[in-house]
């Protein structure tokens, strides 16, 4: 079986950060998205609201630069949560366990912090150091150098076969 879910949207709430008694973050949000189509006729849009929850490093990730409105993209998988309520009643929902994050925000977006758009997986062995960026610079360390590449140069015609190909023998 198969169990994946993409979604591209903005967040609906302020992440909600906590830290289990083993010492790893969990936070959680929801997350809108929406689609427009047209039926008899009438242009229409769908609005669904789906709660998100993130585990590890990309958990604090997220809550660092991550606010109420910013776009972003999470991969992940479905989940059906059940649980019994003060009045007795049993209660569920689907929710979506992220295991793959991209921001989307971009400069000038409506996001105090801009982080690159990179991919922040689900555990602490996906992420791979990507430091995020303050107001779209990155910080950078100092670098050797820079080397001159040599200018390209095209090949000369007699460096270039040439095929007699009639129109007949392509297959397309």
């Amino acid at each position: 079986m198969y169990n994946k879910v993409i979604l591209v949207g903005n967040l609906t709430r302020d992440i909600e950060l906590r830290y289990a008694q083993s010492g790893s973050a969990l936070a959680k949000t929801a997350i809108a998205t929406s689609r427009k189509f047209t039926a008899n006729g009438e242009k229409k849009e769908e609005t669904m609201f789906i709660d998100i929850t993130f585990f590890g490093r990309s958990a604090e990730i997220a809550n660092q630069y991550l606010k109420k409105g910013s776009k972003i993209l999470v991969e992940g998988r479905l989940m059906f949560e059940q649980w019994t309520d003060p009045q007795g009643q049993k209660r569920s929902k689907h929710s979506v366990t992220v295991e793959l994050m991209q921001m989307l925000d971009t400069k000038g977006g409506n996001s105090e912090y801009n982080a690159p758009s990179e991919n922040y997986g689900g555990n602490d062995e996906s992420y791979s150091g990507m430091t995020p960026s303050f107001g779209g610079q990155t910080p950078s360390a100092p670098s050797a150098p820079r080397q001159s590449t040599p200018a390209y140069q095209a090949p000369q015609a007699q460096q270039i076969p040439s095929y007699d190909v009639d129109e007949d023998d392509i297959p397309f």
